[in-house]
C-alpha cells in the first residue's frame, strides 16, 4: 500500500514536471523560435503558450549585451539565450582607425539603433546576428570614411549617418533586422592633425577679427565723409540762400534808391522849370558838384585844379535863384539817405 503511494506521488510529481516543461511564458516585446526535433516549429506570441516537452525545444541565439565600465569605457559580453528581444536595441561599436580619401588615419566609434522584425530570418539566415551587424557596420564605415576628405568627414555627419543607415539596412534586410539609425559618436584626428586645424581656426579666427576691423573702419570712413560731404552741401545752400537773400535786398534797396532818386529828379525839375531854366543842366551841375566836392575830401593836396568845363556849369546855376535852396536841400538829402 505504502508502495502504491510512493508511485501515485512519483507519477503526479513527473506530471507537474511535465506540465510545467510544456508551459512557456512569453514577455511582452519577445519572442521564441520552436524547433521539434530539429526542425522549426512555430514562433511564439507573447503570453502564455503550450510545447511538449522534450520534443519541442526553444533555438537558443547568441545576443550582444554592453555595459558601462568603472573607468568610463564600454564592457561587451555575449550570451546564449532563448528569447529574442523585438524592442529597438542599440549597439555601442568600439573606436576603430579609418583613412580618408586624404590619407588622415582616424578614430571613428558609432552607435547603431536596429531592431528585429523577423525572428525566424534572424535565427536561421545568419549563424551570429550580433558579430555579423558589428562587422558590417565596421566595413561600411570604413567605406563611407575612404570616399571622403578629412575636413568634409568632421562637417558631413547626418551625410554618413544617412548613407551608412542605408548600406547597412539593405544588407541585413535578409536578416530580418531593420536598422532605424546610425550615429557617430566621436571622429579623433591625429594630434598633429588636430594641432594643424587648431592653428587654422585661429588664422581663420584672427582673419574675421581683421575682416570685421577693416569694414567697421570702411564704414566709419564712408560715415565721416558722407557727413562731410553734407556739411558741405549744407555750408553752400546756406551760403546760396544768403546770397540771394542779399542780392535780394540789394536789388530791393536799388529799387527804392531809384524810386526816391526818380521822385527827387521829378520835384526838382518841376521846381526849376517854374523858374524858366533848364533843369537838365541844373541837375548836371549838382551831380559835378557831388563828384568835385569828393575829390577834394580825398585828395591830401591842397590845391584843387578843376576842369574848363567847370566855369560853364558852375555860371548854369547862376539862373536858378529862385529855387528854394532849403527845397533842394531837403530833395538832395532824400536822394542820399535812399
Amino acid at each position: 500500500m505504502e508502495a502504491s503511494l510512493i508511485v501515485l506521488g512519483v507519477l503526479v510529481l513527473l506530471v507537474i514536471y511535465i506540465i510545467a516543461k510544456g508551459l512557456v511564458i512569453v514577455q511582452q516585446s519577445e519572442t521564441m523560435i520552436i524547433e521539434r526535433l530539429g526542425r522549426y516549429l512555430k514562433t511564439l506570441p507573447s503570453g502564455i503558450n503550450l510545447i511538449i516537452p522534450f520534443i519541442d525545444k526553444p533555438r537558443p541565439m547568441v545576443w550582444r549585451i554592453t555595459a558601462s565600465s568603472s573607468k568610463g569605457g564600454t564592457l561587451v559580453r555575449f550570451i546564449n539565450t532563448d528569447r529574442i528581444d523585438l524592442r529597438e536595441n542599440v549597439y555601442d561599436f568600439a573606436r576603430q582607425s579609418v583613412i580618408t580619401r586624404d590619407n588622415v588615419v582616424t578614430e571613428i566609434n558609432a552607435v547603431l539603433y536596429f531592431q528585429i522584425v523577423e525572428p525566424l530570418k534572424a535565427v536561421y539566415e545568419i549563424s551570429n546576428l550580433p558579430v555579423a551587424i558589428e562587422m558590417l557596420t565596421q566595413t561600411s564605415l570604413r567605406n563611407v570614411i575612404g570616399e571622403m576628405d578629412l575636413d568634409e568627414t568632421l562637417t558631413s555627419r547626418d551625410t554618413i549617418n544617412n548613407k551608412l543607415r542605408d548600406i547597412l539596412d539593405e544588407a541585413t534586410n535578409k536578416w530580418g533586422v531593420k536598422v532605424n539609425r546610425v550615429e557617430l559618436q566621436d571622429i579623433n584626428p591625429p594630434r598633429d592633425i588636430r594641432d594643424a586645424m587648431e592653428k587654422q581656426m585661429r588664422a581663420e579666427r584672427d582673419k574675421r577679427a581683421q575682416v570685421l576691423t577693416a569694414e567697421g573702419q570702411k564704414e566709419a570712413m564712408i560715415r565721416e565723409s558722407e557727413g562731410r560731404m553734407t556739411e558741405s552741401v549744407n555750408h553752400a545752400e546756406g551760403e546760396k540762400k544768403a546770397q540771394i537773400l542779399a542780392a535780394e535786398a540789394d536789388a530791393r534797396a536799388t529799387i527804392l534808391r531809384a524810386e526816391a532818386e526818380a521822385e527827387a529828379i521829378e520835384r526838382i525839375t518841376t521846381a526849376v522849370a517854374s523858374t524858366g531854366s533848364n533843369p537838365t543842366q541844373y541837375l548836371i551841375a549838382m551831380r559835378y558838384l557831388d563828384t568835385l566836392e569828393k575829390i577834394g575830401r580825398n585828395s591830401s593836396d591842397k590845391t584843387l585844379f578843376l576842369p574848363y568845363e567847370a566855369t560853364g556849369i558852375l555860371s548854369a546855376l547862376g539862373g536858378i535863384k529862385e529855387v528854394s535852396a532849403s527845397e533842394v536841400g531837403n530833395l538832395l538829402t532824400k536822394v542820399g539817405k535812399h
